[in-house]
C-alpha cells in the first residue's frame, strides 16, 4: 500500500488570495458580456431532445396505450407521484392500465420512470408550461396523459439513441 502524499500550500495559496482573485476575475468578465432576453410567451423556447418535461404515456397509432401495468414506474418514484391499477382483456397483451394517475405536483420531473420502463410507454416531453388552480386539477389521468407517438417522435429517437 502506497502513501500519496498531497503537495504542501505555500504561504499565498493558504491565504486564499490567489482564488478569490479568480472568482472575481470571473465575476468581472460575465459581467460586461452581452445580455440575452427571451421575450416569454410571445417568443418560446424550444427545449432539446435531452429536456425531461411533463411525463406523458405514448399512444400507439391504433390508439391503445404502450403501457401494460407493470407498475414499475410507480414503485421507482421516488416521490410517490404515479399511481397505477391494473386489469386483464382479451387482447394480445394481458394486461392494460384501469387507473393510471400522474400527481404533478408531487413530481419532481426525474426521468426514472421513463427510465424503468420495459415498454417505453411513460416518455417525458418537452412541456413545460404547468399551471393549476388546485390540487385535484394536478393530478392528471389517461385522458391528460395519453400522447400520440407523432409528438413524441424526437425524445423517442434520443431515447433509443442513448440506450
Amino acid at each position: 500500500m502506497s502513501i500519496i502524499k498531497e503537495k504542501d500550500l505555500t504561504l499565498l495559496e493558504k491565504t486564499y488570495i490567489p482564488q478569490i482573485i479568480k472568482g472575481l476575475a470571473l465575476t468581472w468578465k460575465q459581467m460586461f458580456r452581452p445580455k440575452f432576453t427571451r421575450q416569454y410567451p410571445e417568443e418560446k423556447w424550444a427545449p432539446p431532445a435531452s429536456f425531461r418535461g411533463r411525463p406523458v404515456l405514448v399512444q400507439e397509432d391504433n390508439g391503445q396505450e404502450r403501457c401494460v401495468a407493470c407498475s414499475l414506474c410507480s414503485r421507482v418514484c421516488p416521490a410517490l407521484a404515479i399511481e397505477v391499477q391494473a386489469g386483464e382483456t382479451e387482447r394480445d397483451k394481458e394486461r392494460y392500465p384501469v387507473k393510471f394517475e400522474i400527481n404533478m405536483v408531487r413530481c419532481i420531473f426525474c426521468g426514472f420512470c421513463e427510465e424503468v420502463c420495459p415498454e417505453e410507454a411513460i416518455v417525458m416531453s418537452d412541456e413545460y408550461e404547468l399551471v393549476f388552480s388546485s390540487q385535484e386539477e394536478a393530478i392528471f389521468g389517461k385522458d391528460k396523459l395519453l400522447v400520440p407517438k407523432e409528438k413524441l417522435q424526437k425524445r423517442i429517437e434520443y431515447l433509443e439513441e442513448y440506450r
